[in-house]
């Protein structure tokens, strides 16, 4: 049973970039700030590797960014409403460097949403009304994050009870036990 459930888990999340409105498209993305509090907010899944790497995408002067690379531990929140699962998965965050997969995921990426890494000003920067951002034509700081997921914590909500499985990855294995929800 804990096996199927962790094929389950990565058919699901395969599915969080793959369908259009799955439930796993957004999540929740859980830094430490420079004041060590917790900081929150709701990224776009873009991709997901065979080793469970989960990827997205932000302006490289982003807070988070400053955040992670301060403590590259992370948290992630997942929930699928119908199936009423949830998924919290703890692990290490990092920037990628590499230009051609940069490039190759920026030549990707619908013209429109280019903007969301053009503005002249950084994320958080206060303007006095929104049509004063303005936009670079030739420059971007578009940033892809990665997490490798070290722990997942997988619950489902049922009846007559629900079911909980921590799943730990150990030397690229990952182990499952049950846990008492």
């Amino acid at each position: 049973m804990i096996s199927t459930i962790f094929s389950d888990i990565k058919s699901e999340l395969t599915k969080g970039i793959t369908e259009y409105g799955h439930p796993f498209r957004f999540f929740t993305l859980g830094t430490i700030s420079f004041d060590n509090t917790p900081n929150l907010r709701t990224v776009v899944f873009r991709d997901f590797s065979e080793n469970l790497d989960i990827s997205f995408f932000t302006d490289k002067r982003s807070r988070k960014v400053a955040e992670i690379i301060k403590n590259q531990k992370v948290s992630i929140l997942l929930y699928h409403p119908e199936k009423r699962i949830q998924l919290k998965i703890e692990g290490n965050a990092s920037i990628i460097k590499n230009d051609k997969i940069i490039t190759r995921y920026w030549n990707k990426i619908d013209d429109n949403s280019k903007n969301d890494y053009t503005t002249t000003l950084p994320p958080g920067s206060r303007v006095k009304k929104s049509s004063d951002i303005e936009y670079l034509n030739n420059e971007n700081y578009f940033c892809i994050i990665t997490i490798e997921p070290q722990k997942i914590d997988y619950l489902k909500l049922a009846k007559p009870s629900h079911l909980k499985i921590k799943y730990t990855k150990v030397s690229d294995q990952w182990n499952g036990e049950f846990l008492v929800p």
